[in-house]
């Protein structure tokens, strides 16, 4: 991964700080149990990723939403109202999604730079989920926290999603304070069992790293197709929508509000009637309801059938 990180981020790490565990999620949750307590806050962008609202709620820390904002320029965060949040001496962590999931938002460097000081100033450590790292398009390249990151703070991500290699698991992490390192890597194999990873994980990894950045590249430029697609075809038929392809991820994030339709409705006559499955927005926060999160991680002939699909459900309920 330090190759991957300079070669694709031009961002240098110092291997020392690398640590290993099974999957990005678990880390994320270990990491909240070694930096906070129970009852303790952590701030989280909304709408989030539904894990992070799993991992911790069923750590009993309480979520602190800070809600994105949309603007003609794209998802953007009230950088006072992120400091309100973290200046609560209750809440301990800021878990940043970067890229944002499911917005697609690339956070800028003045962005993070502005979010670290923050953090820094307000004694709030930050766990950097980055496992959408790679899937970035045009003009917002991704930026590692590690690039701008002050005070105590961990990265992790996985070659898993890029590669499509989940089934291997695997997952790898960056920890810059030596003293949280260690105890990592203690719980890691005194808690929790996990004396070593894969070995499977480790090999796939290497080759991913090393080898499959030509692979990778195919697979981005077929996505980003994906995601024009979707664009062309959503907007065509709804015009009003005028929906955007995201900065980055291969999720596409609609914002039917527009269109005045009822999620459960919408859902019944997504599996009911066009016997296809997407996810109601409201899955990621009360930020997301009026909205859906389609995968365009598939097969062109795949995605047509879902777009075509909601475009019947949406035509039925206009």
């Amino acid at each position: 991964m330090a190759y991957w990180l300079h070669s694709r981020f031009n961002t240098r790490i110092d291997t020392e700080s690398i640590v290993y565990g099974p999957s990005v999620i678990w880390m994320i949750a270990e990491m909240i149990r070694q930096w906070s307590q129970p009852g303790d806050g952590i701030v989280v962008h909304t709408p989030a990723y539904d894990a992070f609202y799993k991992a911790i709620a069923g750590n009993n820390r309480q979520l602190h939403g800070v809600p994105l904002h949309q603007g003609d320029g794209g998802w953007y965060c009230d950088m006072a109202q992120l400091e309100a949040a973290l200046a609560k001496p209750e809440n301990k962590i800021l878990l940043l999604c970067s890229p944002q999931n499911p917005t697609g938002k690339v956070w800028t460097r003045h962005e993070l730079e502005t979010m670290a000081a923050l953090c820094e100033r307000h004694n709030v450590k930050v766990i950097s989920d980055e496992i959408h790292m790679d899937m970035v398009w045009s003009a917002h390249p991704h930026i590692p926290w590690s690039a701008v990151a002050r005070g105590p703070w961990a990265l992790f991500s996985s070659a898993s999603k890029s590669f499509n290699i989940p089934a291997l698991t695997g997952a790898w992490g960056l920890i810059d304070d030596a003293s949280s390192r260690q105890r990592w890597l203690e719980a890691l194999k005194n808690s929790n069992g996990l004396s070593s990873p894969a070995v499977l994980a480790i090999v796939a990894h290497i080759a991913a790293y090393r080898d499959g950045a030509p692979w990778l590249d195919a697979l981005r430029g077929y996505l980003q197709d994906n995601l024009h697609y979707v664009a062309g075809a959503l907007n065509h038929a709804f015009p009003s929508l005028d929906w955007q392809v995201p900065e980055s991820t291969y999720l596409a994030w609609i914002n039917l509000r527009p269109l005045g339709i009822d999620d459960s409705a919408l859902q019944r006559a997504l599996i009911e009637q066009q016997k296809i499955a997407m996810m109601r927005g409201d899955t990621y926060g009360v930020e997301g309801k009026g909205f859906i999160r389609l995968n365009a991680g598939c097969p062109r002939v795949k995605l047509e059938q879902g777009v075509n699909g909601l475009i019947a459900a949406l035509t039925s309920l206009a």
